[in-house]
């Protein structure tokens, strides 16, 4: 087996050209970003984003997430809903406890299972939410009612509800959490590098961060607050991706001081290429397994992560990398001094 590891398949050295395509892939980017806006603001396409907004309350940012809500399947962490945490001796039929809310009330339930002791000792516990209504004291009677068919000895352990007015501002929270992430990863990137590749980087985090919202909003997946979670962590994956690349070309800048610019930038990503994809691969596999093994309460976690490793590897290469050809980029007066002759004696 002397192919074994199957990494040696990969191609030691690869010429690939990149900027060749940059044209295409500008393309596909701003369409389906301009897609995802659309999308987002329009509520789905069934929505007037004018009418939302004259008929929203509040600061205009407030306006704005008010259209921003229309355009998403928002969970009852947005919604505003009730919490009941269910605590039993014994394991807790998950399934059961779903049928249990779906029948004691009419709006959306969630229902995931949660750890009452660091142990995973008894006592065993559930967590269970459904959307906030008029009714909501006598739905939870009725849980409490059925939670015999859930497992033996059940009880209701604490009821919490969260009303729409939290439900706005942790919406507003999760939105200014991804505008201050992307904000201070530009900052960082012009402190090490220089203002061209900040505005590349940036670039591709707003590619990133549009697109999977834009996922979540055609084909309204349940947004929750662990999609803000994804969301931030995709930024911060993208990122670390984009430094990788970023400080090849750096490198490759101060090495070949009259190679084109453009070469340079295919030359920075074949030979970050085997890093990119063994990265990528292999929090892919963990994900899927997260995705589907993973249950209901990570579903749309695992699934906002996996479409965002896949764009944030795409515009690593086609969007922040090609950028720097829109306007250039100096060439380091550090590698200049390096390269320059040293005096005899």
């Amino acid at each position: 087996m002397s192919f074994w590891p199957l990494i040696r398949l990969l191609p030691k050295k690869t010429n690939f050209t990149y900027v060749k395509f940059a044209g295409f892939a500008a393309f596909l980017s701003i369409a389906t970003v301009t897609g995802s806006l659309v999308s987002m603001f329009t509520g789905g396409f069934r929505e007037n984003p004018i009418a939302v907004y004259q008929a929203a309350e509040g600061s205009p940012f407030a306006r704005l997430g008010a259209v921003m809500e229309k355009g998403f399947n928002l969970g009852i962490d947005f919604r505003g809903g009730t919490s009941i945490l269910v605590e039993a001796p014994g394991p807790i039929d998950i399934g059961a406890l779903r049928a249990l809310g779906a029948r004691s009330q009419e709006g959306d339930v969630e229902v995931q299972g949660a750890t009452c002791r660091p142990d995973n000792a008894p006592p065993y516990c559930a967590i269970l939410n459904f959307e906030l209504g008029d009714n909501g004291s006598a739905t939870v009677e009725r849980i409490r009612e059925g939670l015999g068919g859930v497992a033996e000895g059940a009880r209701i352990a604490n009821v919490a509800a969260v009303s729409g007015k939290v439900s706005e501002e942790l919406f507003s929270g999760g939105l200014w959490a991804l505008f201050w992430a992307i904000f201070l990863m530009l900052i960082y990137i012009w402190f090490r590098f220089e203002w061209q590749f900040g505005l590349g980087g940036v670039m591709a985090l707003f590619h990133d961060v549009i697109l999977t919202l834009g996922l979540f909003s055609v084909f309204r997946f349940e947004f929750d607050l662990t999609i803000i979670a994804a969301l931030l962590t995709i930024i911060g994956y993208s990122m670390n991706d984009t430094v990788v690349v970023f400080d090849r070309l750096r490198e490759n800048l101060r090495k070949y001081k009259k190679m084109p610019l453009g070469q340079l930038v295919d030359l920075s990503l074949n030979e970050t290429l085997s890093r990119t994809i063994i990265t990528g691969c292999t929090a892919l596999f963990a994900l899927v397994g997260l995705r589907y093994l993973g249950g209901e309460a990570l579903e749309g976690f695992a699934t906002a992560m996996i479409f965002g490793i896949i764009v944030g590897t795409y515009s690593s290469i086609y969007v922040a990398a090609p950028a720097i050809l829109l306007w250039g980029v100096r060439r380091g007066r550090e590698g200049e001094a390096r390269a320059a002759p040293q005096p005899a004696g």
